[in-house]
């Protein structure tokens, strides 16, 4: 099996004449926590939203685990276990903690749509639910709602939910975006934790994060891999430097 879980060959999104995402050769290392950065409008969730079927390729091809995906829909790539986390937090605000992470286990019982089981059939899911919350420093928030988190538990929420569907790729999309300083800590280290044994691909802003846990990074500008490579080496990229241009610049240099 190849080193590299996903792979794109030139993949190409264009709208009524607009390059949003032009020739990504993409190639996401096993094991890795790979980092997709660029400046605002550089084509960074068109790219994600290629990857996972909400939109559709003009042209180039997607591969996971040596399997062309291009032609699957969304639900076909999720069951491979290529699973995204949304940049807008994605739970049920009026379900428990519990109950979020629960739905998402459901699925490997074979009663994911088959709400009018007994409850008895469903609480043996919940040795396993209180592991994941465990995981993610939110089991003694187990019987809070959702809506009554603050922000960041959200977040963490949504990584425990996304882990409950086994992924082999998770897809984080944004996971910082909105936090306060002690939240970014606190889900930097999570993301840490939950990617040990699989692979994750994460589109983030924040270069704090991105130079404290990312492997490897890819940098778009328009569309197009403008740098690949470790932190060290895209931050000092002249190409990239010149991209995100005063302030982001100087972040982008005084992250590490």
């Amino acid at each position: 099996m190849s080193d590299f879980i996903l792979e794109t060959r030139d993949l190409t999104k264009e709208f009524k004449g607009f390059t949003a995402v032009d020739r990504v050769n993409l190639q996401v290392q096993r094991g890795h926590i790979h980092a997709l950065i660029g400046p605002n409008g550089a084509g960074k969730t068109t790219c994600f939203n290629l990857l996972t079927k909400f939109l559709a390729p003009t042209r180039g091809s997607i591969h996971f685990n040596g399997i062309d995906i291009t032609g699957e829909t969304s639900a076909h790539i999720a069951r491979r276990g290529v699973i995204r986390s949304f940049q807008i937090s994605a739970v049920f605000p009026h379900l428990t903690v519990l109950e979020n992470v629960r739905i998402g286990l459901q699925r490997f019982t074979g009663t994911s749509f088959q709400f009018w089981r007994g409850l008895g059939e469903l609480r043996k899911l919940d040795g396993k639910v209180l592991e994941l919350l465990e995981l993610v420093d939110l089991r003694d928030m187990a019987q809070l709602k959702a809506v009554d988190l603050p922000y960041g538990r959200k977040r963490a929420l949504e990584i425990a939910t996304t882990m409950a569907m086994e992924p082999e790729l998770m897809l984080l999309d944004e996971p910082t975006q909105g936090m306060g300083h002690e939240d970014v800590e606190r889900v930097t280290k999570l993301i840490k934790r939950v990617a040990e044994g699989r692979t994750v691909l994460m589109v983030e802003h924040n270069m704090k994060v991105v130079a404290s846990i990312a492997d490897r990074i890819t940098v778009l500008a328009r569309g197009a891999v403008l740098a690949e490579g470790d932190y060290a080496a895209v931050s000092k990229h002249p190409a990239v430097l010149e991209a995100y241009m005063g302030t982001e610049a100087t972040e982008l240099q005084g992250a590490h």
